[in-house]
């Protein structure tokens, strides 16, 4: 077959295909664009998911007309300085974006310089272009997109609904705004409701634009974080463990300014969360990378969403410690929308409820006729009550001074005779509460409900603890610092174990054999393409050598880490905790709750368990008053 030379029109489909892939896509590049010109204002309009209709428009720098004519040709930009592909300090660099939507779209431009007396407009329709002409418009420029794929109707068929391409372009454009906070965002059109991010001012203008698109709960929730080595700097928030998404799309990574979605920084966020995140929940998180360019390639992908850094370790390196440093500075601390929903749960229904019945007292006592006091109860039933549902703290029997008796069933006219309700009142009025422990921040120690959940007063508010999954998280720190203090104890196989491996694995691993010591396992080359396994981690006891060994490889083929074997060694140390940890249904003795607290104050990580579930909850006194209607 003959070699030939493929059209101009051909070849800019081929591009629009690597870059354009759907209406997303389209509005990422021309924001881009937008960016780099320095707009402070970029308004978004789009129609039927941006199938028919992309309107992107800025109040930017603007381009003359001789730009605007090259700026629609294939590989003409303004933004690569002396032809140095390693050193990119815009978004939009590659001079393809607007030539390949102008192939398989109908594109129209509007663009005024400021040294301008008036606009210029040009258009392309399937490739084909049309001269410059003048028009009329501020400063600034307009792109208007319509008809995408027209031109190449197959690619129709594979984009998705209407409302799924409209959410994919207001993610991208959050994904930019979160970037740039000082530029002012509006996304409007038929097929959404209309969202503006006002350009964000003041000493914090990122923490202002996160709150804008993420809301105030994740900043409420939220670690700053801000780390340096060896010239890369890490910034941005990380959300608390207890503060976590069922998927990973609340995750948010920039480096040096522009969006992207990089397994080394994927892998080295699971990393930094393993301990205090069940493997099926992702945190939240917004972090900004900033490093030289020459540093880290950029061009490695036509969309440029993937990114490939000279020194990976380094930059994953600095990523789990700088988290896993905010998180132990984080110390107890757990998330606030745990209140919340507390607090919901506990509100009633009113539907459920009729107003206080008018009358004497008779009218609120447990009659089972068609009484007034059935107004004030759901139905006619009498409530029941379980006298062991709450318990005073107690040793053994009550605690000397720290509950007082039952009180006895008031049995008055009209009263509560059928209750029999014994007296849930913990203000131990022999031993007054410690004013100073009040003032700490887990409170002190009142009362111990079910035998599981211990109860705290602090200077403002009431704090629940759950005392196995607490205790279990304080054993389990423990054991890690007693693991970290000294080598892990290994085992010598009688016979080596040999585990046959393609020979890149195999070359991968023999690389880690240092690092994988330090964690209990020993090994070496076998020959080519096999690994001999010599010592393994005593703690993991009789264990598929084959099997850990093999998916220490994949792990080091997709991620370039080798976790695996240090998250079992943690898993080993979360059971052995899970098992010696204090067990729900053991009463506990007052100084126990209150030594409990403190520990938890102290220890790093305790505002959760190992498996991501908060250790205690605080309700405050004010939001228990609008309970009870008194506030």
């Amino acid at each position: 077959m003959k070699v030939r030379q493929l059209g101009e029109q051909v070849i800019n489909q081929i591009a629009a295909g690597e870059v354009i892939e759907r209406p997303a896509s389209v509005i990422k590049e021309l924001v881009e664009n937008a960016v780099d010109a320095g707009a402070t204002q970029i308004e978004i309009v789009t129609a039927a998911g941006g199938k028919t209709l992309m309107r992107v428009s800025d109040d930017g720098d603007g381009m003359r007309r001789d730009d605007l004519q090259l700026a629609i040709r294939r590989h003409c930009t303004s933004k690569i300085s002396d032809d140095d592909l390693f050193d990119i300090r815009t978004l939009g660099f590659r001079g393809e974006a607007l030539p390949s939507i102008g192939s398989v779209a109908r594109l129209a431009i509007q663009s005024r310089h400021a040294d301008e007396d008036h606009a210029w407009a040009i258009a392309i329709e399937g490739g084909k272009e049309q001269a410059a002409v003048p028009a009329a418009r501020t400063r600034g420029t307009q792109v208007e997109v319509r008809d995408l794929f027209f031109a190449t109707p197959a690619r129709l068929k594979f984009l998705k609904s209407d409302r799924a391409e409209a959410a994919a372009i207001t993610e991208i454009v959050k994904r930019i705004a979160l970037a740039y906070p000082g530029i002012g965002f509006s996304l409007a059109g038929a097929d959404r409701q209309a969202q503006s991010w006002p350009g964000a001012r003041g000493t914090d203008p990122h923490l202002t634009r996160i709150a804008q698109i993420l809301g105030k709960a994740f900043v409420d929730n939220a670690m700053e974080i801000d780390a340096v080595r060896e010239g890369v700097r890490l910034s941005g928030f990380a959300g608390l463990p207890t503060h976590h998404r069922g998927n990973a799309q609340h995750q948010f990574f920039f480096v040096n300014g522009r969006p992207v979605k990089d397994k080394l920084l994927l892998s080295g966020l699971r990393g930094a969360y393993a301990d205090v995140l069940a493997r099926d929940r992702h945190p939240v998180v917004v972090l900004f990378l900033d490093l030289d360019p020459v540093q880290v390639d950029v061009n490695v992908h036509p969309a440029k969403a993937d990114v490939r850094f000279r020194d990976g370790q380094l930059v994953r390196g600095l990523l789990v410690g700088a988290i896993r440093h905010a998180l132990v500075q984080a110390g107890h601390r757990s998330s606030t929308s745990n209140a919340a929903v507390a607090l919901d749960a506990l509100r009633p229904q009113a539907p459920g409820y009729a107003s206080a019945p008018a009358g004497n007292g008779a009218a609120y006592g447990a009659g089972t006729g068609a009484g007034a006091g059935a107004d004030f109860v759901r139905s006619n039933a009498v409530p029941h009550w379980d006298p062991g549902a709450f318990r005073p703290l107690d040793g053994g029997g009550a605690a000397a001074g720290f509950a007082e008796p039952a009180q006895a069933p008031f049995t008055g006219p009209g009263g509560f005779e059928d209750f029999a309700v014994p007296s849930a009142d913990a203000r131990a009025h022999d031993a007054p509460v410690e004013i100073e422990k009040t003032r700490l921040p887990l409170g002190a120690a009142r009362a111990q409900v079910h035998e599981t959940y211990i109860i705290a007063q602090t200077g403002d508010g009431v704090v629940i603890v759950d005392q196995h999954a607490a205790h279990e998280r304080l054993v389990y720190e423990r054991l890690k610092e007693a693991l970290a203090r000294k080598d892990v104890a290994r085992q010598m196989l009688l016979i080596p174990e040999i585990v046959e491996l393609p020979e890149e694995d195999a070359a991968r691993l023999t690389e880690r054999a240092e690092d994988l010591e330090k964690v209990g396992l020993c090994l070496e080359a076998f020959g080519p393409g096999a690994i001999a396994v010599r010592e393994t981690p005593a703690m993991l006891g009789d264990m598929d050598i084959q099997g850990m060994v093999r998916n220490l490889a994949d792990e080091l083929a997709e991620w370039d880490t080798a976790d695996g074997l240090k998250e079992k060694l943690d898993h080993v140390a979360a059971t052995m905790a899970c098992h010696g940890s204090v067990r729900a249904g053991r009463r506990m003795r007052p100084e126990e709750m209150d030594a409990l607290l403190r520990d938890m104050e102290a220890t790093p990580l305790s505002g959760q368990c190992n498996h991501g579930r908060p250790t205690w909850v605080e309700l405050k006194l004010t939001d228990i008053e609008k309970l009870f209607g008194r506030k």
